[in-house]
C-alpha cells in the first residue's frame, strides 16, 4: 500500500471515528494530493517521494505557524498548529538526530572540504535528502565549518 494509500484509508478511518481533528488534518493533505496530481497531469496516483515532499512542506508550513503564533503570545494558536504537525509527522520519516547529521557533515567535508560554505551545504542537504530539517543541518555545518 503506497503511503497517498495509507492516509486516504486513515481519512476513511477517522472519518468513521469521527475525529474531527484527524479529518480535518488528512482532508488538507488530501487537497493537496488533488492540487499536485492536477499538475502533474491528473495522475491519481502519486509517488510516494512527492507525497512525502507535501508531507514535509505541510509540517513546515505549520512549524513556522506555531512559531510565528508563540512570537504573537497566541498559545492556543500555536497548540493548534503544533497537533497538525504532529498528525503529519506520523507518516514521515524519522529525523535524524544531531550526533547522526554531525557524522554525515563530517564524511562530506572530507570529500567536498570546508572552504566553500554553500558547496558543502548543498552535498549534505543532497546526502541527507529529507532526513532532518535544513535549519538544523545549517547550524550544524556551520558549527563544523567554525573548528
Amino acid at each position: 500500500m503506497s503511503l497517498q494509500q495509507t492516509i486516504l484509508a486513515d481519512l476513511t478511518h477517522a472519518m468513521k471515528e469521527r475525529d474531527a481533528d484527524t479529518v480535518s488534518v488528512l482532508r488538507m493533505i488530501k487537497s493537496s494530493f488533488i492540487l499536485a496530481s492536477k499538475e502533474a497531469g491528473g495522475s491519481e496516483e502519486l509517488s510516494d517521494e512527492i507525497v512525502l515532499a507535501l508531507l514535509r512542506k505541510e509540517a513546515k508550513k505549520r512549524q513556522e505557524s506555531a512559531t510565528a503564533f508563540r512570537q504573537g503570545n497566541r498559545v492556543d494558536l500555536a497548540e493548534k498548529e503544533e497537533k497538525e504537525l504532529s498528525l503529519i509527522e506520523r507518516y514521515l520519516p524519522a529525523q535524524l538526530s544531531e550526533d547522526e547529521i554531525m557524522q554525515v557533515v563530517a564524511r562530506v567535508a572530507a570529500e567536498v572540504g570546508t572552504q566553500n560554505f554553500g558547496a558543502l551545504m548543498g552535498a549534505v542537504m543532497k546526502k541527507l535528502h529529507g532526513q532532518a530539517d535544513g535549519n538544523t543541518v545549517r547550524t550544524l555545518v556551520q558549527k563544523y565549518t567554525a573548528q
